[in-house]
C-alpha cells in the first residue's frame, strides 16, 4: 500500500495517523536532521520507506501511543534498554525547589521513556533488563535532564558579523540601518533564500543547540513578514523538527517587526497578521504559540492585544516579548491574557513582576540579548523573590544573540543576575518545561518522562555555569538514544 508522504519528506500517513521521521527511527539514525523521506509503502504494520541519501529502511509501524509526541503517561515497557551509570551526581529536577539531587544515581531508561533513577549498586538490577540494552558509563560525571530553550529564532537568512563589527566601533542604530543593517537586512536574506537553504540552516542550528544538551527548543518565525513568507518559515520548523533529534515547538512571530511595504500602513498590516496570519497559521496546524513584539519602534500594547486576541479565538498559547528596553506594559498585558510566557523583560516594573508572578506567566530571561545590546540585567532576583516562574533561554539570532549556548546563559544568571546555581538548573529544565506545556514530558528525570538526558564533564553540578564559556556536554541521550558522544 502506498502511504502519502507529508511536510516535504519530513512525515507520512499510514492508517489515518501521521507519524514523523523521528517516530520511525532512531534518533541517532536521524543524522542532524538531513534525511528525508521521497516515498514510503506499507505491508501489514511492516513501513517500507525511501529516504533522500538513496538508502531505503524498513520499520515497524509503531503504535500510536509509543510515538515521541506522547506527553505524560510513563510507558508500559519495563525492560531496561538503556542504563546510564557511574554518576557522581543525577539531577532529576523532582519537587518544587532545588534540583532533586541524587547522589552516586543511575538513570534506567525502557525505550524513549525513563523508568527511573536509582542507586548506582541497584543499576542493573532495578530492572529486569533487555535482551538487547546499552550501558552508558557517565564517568564520575553529573547527570541532568535534557536542556530546554524556550527562546529561539533559529531560521533565518544570512548573518550579521559586519553589523556586529560596527556596533563594536561605536556606530549608532541609524548608522548601522543607513548602511542595511539591523533586522530588516535579515528580512531580506530570509526572503531571498530557499526552502532548502532555510532548512540547512535550522537543522544547523538545532544541532548546535544540541551539543550544548538542548533536546527540546521553542522556535519562532519572524523574518519574512509576508504572509506567505511567515507560513513558509513555520514549515521549515515543522519540516525539520520531524528529522531533526531536537523536538521543536513552534511560535508565530508575525508581528516582529513592521515590515517597509507597511511603513505607512500599520493598521493594515496588524490586520493582516490578526486576520490572515494567524487563522491560517492555527489551521494548517503550524505552530502551537503566537508572540509579539511589544516595543517602542515595533507593536504598541493595543497592536499587540488585537493579534492575542485573534490568537486566543484560533486556538494558539500566547508568548510576549516584553519590556527589553523600555516599559510599555506589555507584561502586563501577558499576565492579564493568560500568556504562557513574557520574554526579555530587562524594563519591566514592579507591578508587572507581581502580575506575571500572580497569573503564573513565565518569565523568560534571555541574558545574552542583554548583554549584547548592553541593556540592564534582567531583574531575576525580583521575579523569583516574587514566586514567578523564571526561565532562561538562548535567543539565539542574528542580531542581538548569536549564540547556542544555554549553560552560558545559565553563568551570566548566576554572575550578574542573582540566580542561585540551583535556580539556574531549574530555569533551563522545568521551568522551560512548564511554560511550552511539556512537564512531565521533559525538563526531568522520572518514571514516564521522556529519555532526554545529558551527562556533564563535571564533579558537581555547580562546576557547569562556574566553568563558564566551556562546553562541558559530553553525552546527550535523546529518547533513549545517543546522539551526542564527545568523550575524548
Amino acid at each position: 500500500m502506498n502511504v502519502d508522504v507529508l511536510h516535504r519528506g519530513g512525515a507520512v500517513k499510514a492508517l489515518s495517523r501521521l507519524y514523523r521521521l523521528k517516530d520511525l527511527l532512531p534518533a541517532d539514525a536521524l543524522q542532524d536532521g538531513r534525511l528525508r523521506i521521497t516515498a514510503a509503502e506499507l505491508e501489514d504494520r511492516a513501513l517500507r520507506l525511501s529516504l533522500d541519501d538513496g538508502t531505503e529502511v524498513t520499520t515497524a509501524l509503531p503504535p500510536a501511543e509509543t510515538t515521541t509526541e506522547t506527553t505524560t503517561e510513563a510507558t508500559a515497557e519495563t525492560e531496561a534498554t538503556l542504563i546510564v551509570r557511574n554518576a557522581a551526581q543525577v539531577l532529576t529536577m523532582e519537587g518544587d525547589h532545588g534540583v532533586g539531587l541524587v547522589e552516586h544515581g543511575a538513570v534506567v531508561c525502557s525505550g524513549h521513556r525513563v523508568l527511573g533513577v536509582v542507586p548506582e549498586d541497584t543499576a542493573m538490577t532495578a530492572f529486569p533488563l533487555g535482551q538487547q540494552h546499552a550501558v552508558v558509563d557517565a564517568q564520575g560525571g553529573i547527570v541532568t535532564p535534557g536542556l530546554v530553550d524556550p527562546h529561539t529564532h533559529p531560521v533565518f537568512g544570512g548573518e550579521r558579523s559586519v553589523e556586529f563589527g560596527m556596533k563594536a566601533e561605536g556606530r549608532s542604530y541609524l548608522e548601522i540601518h543607513k548602511a542595511g543593517g539591523g533586522i530588516l537586512s535579515t528580512v531580506r536574506s530570509t526572503r531571498e533564500a530557499s526552502f532548502t537553504t532555510l532548512a540547512q540552516r535550522c537543522a544547523k542550528n538545532l544541532s548546535h543547540l544540541l551539543s550544548w544538551g538542548v533536546t527540546t527548543c521553542e522556535a519562532k518565525s519572524g523574518y519574512d513578514l509576508t504572509l506567505e513568507g511567515e507560513l513558509r518559515m513555520l514549515e521549515v520548523l515543522r519540516t525539520v523538527g520531524d528529522c531533526h533529534p531536537v523536538d521543536v515547538v513552534a511560535t508565530l512571530l508575525g508581528a516582529h517587526t513592521l515590515p517597509p511595504e507597511y511603513a505607512d500602513r500599520r493598521e493594515a498590516y496588524v490586520e493582516l497578521v490578526a486576520a490572515e496570519m494567524v487563522p491560517r497559521a492555527a489551521a494548517e496546524g503550524l505552530c502551537a504559540y503566537c508572540d509579539a513584539y511589544c516595543e517602542d519602534g515595533a507593536f504598541t500594547r493595543a497592536e499587540v492585544e488585537r493579534i492575542f486576541v485573534a490568537a486566543r479565538a484560533a486556538g494558539l498559547g500566547l508568548r510576549l516579548h516584553a519590556e527589553q528596553f523600555t516599559d510599555q506594559r506589555g507584561a502586563e498585558l501577558a499576565a492579564a491574557m493568560g500568556a504562557a510566557s513574557a520574554d526579555h523583560l530587562e524594563a519591566i516594573s514592579p507591578e508587572a513582576v507581581a502580575a506575571i508572578a500572580a497569573a503564573g506567566t513565565t518569565a523568560v530571561l534571555l541574558p545574552g540579548a542583554a548583554l549584547a545590546c548592553r541593556c540592564p540585567w534582567p531583574p531575576a532576583r525580583d521575579l523569583l523573590d516574587a514566586g514567578a516562574n523564571v526561565a532562561l533561554g538562548t535567543d539565539l539570532n542574528p542580531g542581538s544573540s548569536m549564540t547556542s549556548s544555554l549553560p552560558l546563559m545559565m553563568s551570566l544568571a548566576c554572575m550578574q543576575m542573582g540566580m542561585s546555581c540551583e535556580e539556574s538548573w531549574r530555569a533551563v529544565t522545568r521551568a522551560p518545561a512548564a511554560s511550552l506545556g511539556l512537564d512531565g514530558r521533559c525538563g526531568r528525570l522520572a518514571a514516564g518522562a521522556q529519555a532526554d538526558l545529558v551527562i556533564f564533564e563535571a564533579p558537581d553540578y555547580r562546576y557547569v555555569p562556574y566553568h563558564y564559556g566551556d562546553n562541558h556536554a559530553r553525552v546527550v541521550v535523546k529518547s533513549g538514544h545517543v546522539v551526542v558522544n564527545r568523550w575524548s
